[in-house]
């Protein structure tokens, strides 16, 4: 049983800062590579960043400089750490392993949480 859960989203003002978390159970985090994933309604999913094998961090243009993805292969977890949010940046999130390094694709992706909702008000 591969299962992979997220937390710590909820509702926060813009300019404000969450820090998301994924736990893997089931599987090691060791080798594969983890991304970020979110998904607004009526748009279809993005990628947000990701973090290969050795720590190799890639991100989307829309949230360089203020988002940093971690990983803790010893607690098999997986993090997101979002600063200086903006309402755009409302969205479900969604954690996922792969094998591809980069990935940022969905189809990249074996394995997906169930993705936690992050709100971010004016």
């Amino acid at each position: 049983q591969v299962q992979l859960a997220e937390s710590g989203g909820g509702l926060v003002q813009a300019g404000g800062s969450l820090r998301l978390s994924c736990a893997g159970s089931g599987l090691s985090f060791s080798p594969y590579v983890l991304g970020w994933f979110r998904q607004a309604p009526g748009k279809e999913r993005e990628f947000v960043a990701a973090i290969g094998w050795s720590g190799g961090r890639y991100y989307a243009d829309s949230v360089k400089g203020r988002f940093t993805i971690s990983r803790d292969n010893a607690k098999n977890a997986v993090y997101l750490e979002m600063n200086s949010l903006k309402p755009g940046d409302t969205a479900a999130y969604y954690c996922a392993a792969g094998v591809r390094e980069p990935a940022k694709e969905v189809y990249e992706y074996n394995y997906w949480g169930q993705g936690t909702q992050v709100t971010v008000s004016s």
